[in-house]
């Protein structure tokens, strides 16, 4: 392939020529889903097409991840771009022909999209490989979904040997059309923390309430006073959000338990949000003993980052995007979501590109049942990757 004169060419026909083996690549992932750190059967069928291309690679990076690695022509640094494999506890209701053949599983977040598409990037980049100034790392993550899945990855020395000095993610969004891109300047994704507490009281009859201290009545205040965190707690100049997703407590009618469990979620874009949320639930759980004579347990747990997007990464991926496809790359704002590449980005310069994939007609959402992608993103997210590659390591 000849990139002196026409990368642009050069990069769609090569795409071209490999978009209806990768689209038949994704179907048979989506029809056989796996969750966080099961995916042996997705890992192989990437080991395979990587081993097809003649890409060197490892297996079992972070238990069921695989790194590949295409050295450049010439000396320069290494760029890393991640997929993610895993998918959803969701029972699929799409009709499509393809559907999940395993029931309660499906990838409804369209991480099937992202592993083929990080395969198109492979064969195309596996061609461009002589004219890269660099080394492009293949980063095939597991258990994105809250399961640790990059965490394991970095244990596993994903960063390391050749040592990772940029990197880039994507992520199909249903919300843009297909053929469209967007990027965030600086916090896109929030950082996701988890909370849970134990409320503890005193169980006994229903109909004596006064000889018991209910933890159910407790646990309500309690997620009434939660929601003054963000209204009257976090700066309004600082998006965060405090959900409480669950309430686990008592058995029958007429008994009043000894405990209640509380589950929620904390996200923030700034770290001062994240510390004050942290500290008003701990000391809002904390104030229940006087108020209402119950004893709370909280355990709050840490989860990834926030996700910011480095100008040194996403400046000139977005002009490559530009350069391949003209005007469509859109600025967005930043989302509530959370995603484990920020611990990647906390390490290395990193920007995660967003990749329209709604088809015409349809209002898909992620983790939806029904979601349906239009597979066109599959081919458009390949060569605005590869072509971001390969003016990152011109």
């Amino acid at each position: 392939m000849s990139l002196a004169n026409d990368p642009t060419t050069a990069i769609r026909d090569a795409t071209q020529r490999i978009e209806p083996a990768l689209i038949e690549i994704r179907r048979d992932i989506h029809a056989h889903p796996e969750l966080g750190f099961e995916e042996v059967r997705t890992a192989g069928v990437v080991a395979r097409e990587l081993t097809r291309l003649g890409i060197s690679h490892q297996t079992g990076i972070g238990r069921t991840g695989i790194v590949g690695l295409i050295e450049g022509g010439r000396p320069g640094p290494v760029l890393a771009i991640r997929a993610d494999m895993d998918a959803l506890p969701i029972e699929e209701k799409s009709g499509l022909p393809f559907a999940s053949t395993r029931p309660g599983l499906m990838h409804a977040c369209g991480h099937d999209i992202h592993t083929t598409t990080l395969l198109g990037v492979a064969a195309v980049l596996k061609e461009l490989a002589p004219q890269l100034a660099g080394t492009v790392k293949l980063v095939f993550q597991p258990a994105e979904e809250g399961l640790g899945g990059m965490r394991a990855m970095i244990d596993d020395g994903v960063m390391d040997s050749p040592k990772v000095d940029l990197a880039l993610a994507f992520h199909n969004h249903p919300e843009m059309p297909v053929g469209s891109f967007g990027f965030v300047h600086g916090a896109c994704l929030a950082a996701a923390d988890r909370f849970d507490i134990v409320v503890r009281g005193k169980s006994g009859h229903a109909a004596f309430p006064h000889t018991t201290i209910d933890p159910l009545v407790a646990a309500a205040m309690l997620v009434a006073q939660l929601q003054t965190v963000v209204s009257r707690e976090v700066s309004p100049m600082q998006p965060a959000v405090v959900t409480v997703g669950a309430i686990q407590g008592g058995t029958t009618y007429n008994i009043i338990p000894d405990t209640c469990l509380i589950k929620g979620t904390v996200r923030t874009l700034h770290p001062q949000a994240r510390d004050t949320a942290e500290a008003a639930i701990k000391r809002l759980a904390a104030g229940m003993l006087d108020g209402m004579r119950v004893a709370c347990e909280v355990d709050y747990h840490r989860g990834v980052p926030s996700l910011r997007n480095d100008d040194r990464v996403l400046e000139p991926a977005v002009a490559a995007v530009r350069h391949q496809f003209g005007d469509v790359v859109s600025e967005f704002e930043p989302s509530l979501g959370g995603e484990d590449f920020a611990l990647m980005a906390d390490l290395v310069p990193a920007f995660q590109l967003r990749v329209g994939s709604s088809q015409p007609g349809r209002n898909d959402r992620l983790h939806n049942s029904a979601y349906q992608p239009d597979e066109r993103c599959i081919g458009f997210g390949v060569q605005a990757l590869s072509r971001a590659a390969l003016e990152l390591l011109a």
